[in-house]
């Protein structure tokens, strides 16, 4: 019998054990304890380089690009330095703002995508800049804008996606600026990203009530043999912002949406308003993060969070910390 008890009492403390290294803010990520980073870092996008993570972000604190660094997805040290201190010939300078960042090894150096006003147009519009290390400075490439449809309310959220040795970027589309539907869209560029190769195929257009008039922030991984396509939707300033996904069997589609969003402020128990924004970032143990904005509580500013982040059969699942289990 005592035998029995030793042998019960060893499952239990091993048990226990993967429970705590499954579920502990270093794995899951760190929503139930607040934001990683807990100042202004809208549209967070992270890239590893060299062993360490760095975030980018829409232009603030006094900087056209925000950047931060972290070795553990956790902890994360603001830079001083801005990542993009100067814009494109193409931006109005009567806008200098920057939107949603997008960093990648490009092989050669690391490209940047960011979003801007367009001096000719009034509309925004996408553009590339290169640098040779992750923390920049990052320098504007070409006097006109990457990506730019004018008629289709121009272009924000770039994020780029590789395969097979063909790089792609997908974009959205503002049509909400102005009375249009919008889309996500997926185009063939060089390897450094600063080209455009191909005509673009859409993958998604703003169909679910919850969406209301907008599809943004595309994230495009793969995991196995299918597509995640991940997006925000929703009015961003409102608690009703929120993170979808679709799944698809091929690159270029047809992606099929998930029955409800992934992330609402909701389904966080209100411990994160209007999280969106997001990207994925696999961490040093070979796992996926979810990396997102929320408000606080006077929506003064958009913090950062993490979570961690389960693919299988088909479907995402979050996983936000000791607490929300």
């Amino acid at each position: 019998m005592n035998e029995v008890l030793r042998c019960w009492r060893r499952r239990v403390v091993v048990f226990a054990a993967a429970v705590a290294v499954c579920l502990s803010p270093a794995h899951a990520g760190a929503v139930a304890n607040g934001p990683v980073l807990d100042m202004n870092f809208p549209d967070p996008d992270v890239v590893r380089a060299q062993g360490v993570f760095h975030a980018y972000a829409t232009s603030g604190n006094g900087k056209n690009v925000q950047r931060a660094t972290s070795r553990d997805l956790v902890r994360w040290s603001a830079a001083a330095r801005d990542a993009l201190p100067v814009l494109g010939a193409w931006v109005d300078p009567n806008v200098p703002r920057v939107w949603a960042p997008e960093v990648f090894d490009n092989g050669r150096g690391f490209t940047l995508y960011y979003t801007a006003h367009h001096r000719a147009s009034g509309r925004q519009c996408i553009g590339a800049a290169l640098s040779a290390a992750p923390q920049g400075p990052f320098r504007p490439v070409g006097e006109d804008p990457l990506i730019c449809p004018v008629e289709q309310g121009g272009a924000i959220d770039a994020a780029h996606y590789s395969e097979d040795g063909q790089r792609y970027v997908v974009w959205k589309n503002d049509g909400n600026c102005c009375g249009m539907r919008t889309s996500l869209h997926l185009q063939p560029v060089s390897g450094d990203g600063t080209r455009l190769q191909g005509e673009p195929v859409t993958l998604l257009t703003q169909d679910r009530e919850w969406e209301g008039d907008v599809v943004e922030a595309p994230t495009l991984i793969k995991r196995g043999r299918q597509y995640v396509l991940l997006y925000s939707g929703g009015p961003y300033r409102t608690d009703d912002y929120g993170i979808g996904y679709a799944v698809a069997d091929r690159l270029t589609g047809p992606y099929v949406k998930a029955d409800a969003p992934l992330m609402t402020t909701g389904t966080l128990a209100g411990k994160v308003r209007g999280p969106g924004g997001q990207d994925v970032v696999v961490g040093a143990d070979g796992r996926d993060r979810i990396v997102f904005h929320g408000w606080n509580a006077d929506r003064s500013q958009r913090m950062m969070y993490a979570a961690g982040l389960f693919f299988s059969n088909g479907r995402l699942t979050v996983v936000t910390g000791p607490a929300s289990r």
